[in-house]
């Protein structure tokens, strides 16, 4: 079991930053790879970042590369998103996800319902 919890989110203007965190706890946290997701309104759930257990290899979309950073430190049992150069487009409900049954030599995935655990999400409204 794992229990995941994001804090971060607010109101900023464009051009901003935010750092979105997410608390783990239950399963030890070394041992699965670490996710971000995003939904806007009207909109499917969508993939923003990824990395492996280890944190050594990091995925991001092409909407945010470059301007996001995902990270994790294992002995916080938090990971974290760093969303820079903030555009209105970015605004939803940011989620963490764990995907506890990927293997740490495969590749993170993408797919939501690839992952088994999931926050109750953090809303990131930036204005323009």
């Amino acid at each position: 079991q794992v229990q995941l919890v994001e804090s971060g989110g607010g109101l900023v203007q464009a051009g901003g930053s935010l750092r979105l965190s997410c608390a783990a706890s239950g399963r030890s946290f070394s041992t699965y790879a670490m996710g971000w997701f995003r939904q806007a309104p009207g909109k499917e759930r969508e993939f923003v970042a990824a990395l492996t257990r280890s944190g050594d290899r990091l995925y991001y979309a092409e909407s945010v590369k470059g301007r996001f950073i995902i990270s994790r430190d294992n002995g916080k049992n938090t990971g974290y998103l760093e969303m820079n150069s903030l555009k209105p487009e970015d605004t939803a409900v940011y989620y963490c996800a764990a995907d506890t049954n990927r293997p740490s030599w495969a590749r993170v995935s993408t797919i939501p319902r690839e992952y088994d655990y999931w926050g109750q999400g953090t809303q990131v409204t930036v204005s323009s």
